[in-house]
């Protein structure tokens, strides 16, 4: 089956967006309103609830998962002012990046023909897996799109990167930041790369096994996930991002070191469960650093909270969106 884009699907793309708004819908007042943006032959989608004048609340997820992350916090969230939950390309019920068209290679000798077979097959390997600035550039479309001036940011551990690395290009489009257990990049322990990658890998699989059983299940959610699993180039994407946080590192160390976050408020919260002390200490320091370095920084330790604060303390999150929130609009109406 094929969506209208020519996406090979399960359910299709577009079925998938529903089954994550009905996800969503079974908790949140007034209903969900899907939302999808060309960006260059390729759909990006989100969902979004609520109303409000002030500054939209966009929610970025943390590495290799879909805005389904939000479903604790999204509901109370709405109730306050308009929020949107989005799939990075690949992700959830937007469309991966196109692959590019394998280039055609001419050479004489052997030893010249192998090295370029190589150096192609490498080139093509990485078409279409994401990139830093492509998920920068879709972040930054869709917060023009909604056309309501500058949003708050609240972004989960890669998510949380993303959001700073677009408040430090475009700060224009960042009203406020929580960054909820973010990533740094010089948090990079090769134990935990391999831990999350095989975290990503057994979920994957264990979801991909629970949509192939019929009847399908019954609770919105598990469907939304097993809808969202169907597809061949969401594991693959699951993975080439786990990937690409490695493979930045660099990048970002070089992009903070010349930039600074604008003048709105900042909200760093931070986890203190979930790994060995020493680990979670050097972490948490960093995080701190992050607070400290914006001008209206603040930085919150989550006890009791895994690094998935949103999930573990929903009200810690909630409650910070809503600070910044208040606090963005104090300062735009100043």
């Amino acid at each position: 089956m094929q969506d209208k884009r020519g996406t090979q699907a399960g359910p299709g793309l577009r079925s998938v967006q529903e089954a994550v708004a009905q996800a969503f819908a079974e908790r949140t007042p007034g209903g969900m309103r899907p939302g999808e943006l060309d960006r260059d032959g390729r759909a990006l989608r989100w969902v979004e609830a609520g109303q409000g004048v002030g500054a939209p609340v966009v929610l970025i997820a943390g590495c290799g998962t879909s805005s389904l992350t939000w479903t604790p916090v999204l509901p109370e969230l709405s109730r306050h002012g308009r929020v949107v939950a989005y799939d990075r390309a690949g992700l959830g019920a937007s469309e991966p990046h196109r692959p590019a068209v394998r280039p055609a290679v001419r050479v004489a000798g052997p030893a010249e023909s192998r090295a370029a077979h190589q150096a192609v097959s490498r080139a093509v390997s990485r078409a279409g897996a994401p990139t830093l600035d492509g998920q920068v550039e879709d972040l930054a479309a869709l917060v023009r799109h909604l056309d309501a001036g500058p949003a708050v940011l609240v972004g989960h551990s890669w998510g949380g990167q993303l959001a700073q690395l677009l408040a430090w290009q475009r700060p224009e489009l960042v009203a406020g930041l929580v960054l909820v257990d973010p990533a740094h990049e010089e948090f990079q322990p090769p134990a935990v790369r391999v831990a999350e990658a095989a975290l990503n890998r057994l979920w994957l699989l264990r979801t991909a096994v629970a949509s192939s059983s019929s009847p399908g299940p019954a609770d919105p959610l598990a469907r939304a996930e097993a809808a969202v699993v169907a597809h061949h180039h969401q594991r693959r994407t699951v993975l080439a991002e786990n990937r690409l946080t490695a493979a930045t590192v660099l990048e970002i160390r070089r992009r903070r070191a010349g930039a600074r976050l604008p003048e709105v408020p900042v909200a760093v919260l931070s986890a203190t469960e979930g790994l060995p002390g020493v680990l979670r200490s050097r972490w948490t320091a960093l995080q701190s650093q992050v607070a400290s370095a914006a001008t209206r920084g603040t930085h919150i330790l989550v006890r009791g909270a895994g690094h998935a604060v949103h999930t573990d303390r929903p009200r810690a999150v909630i409650a910070a969106v809503l600070e910044v929130s208040d606090h963005a609009r104090y300062l735009r109406n100043a």
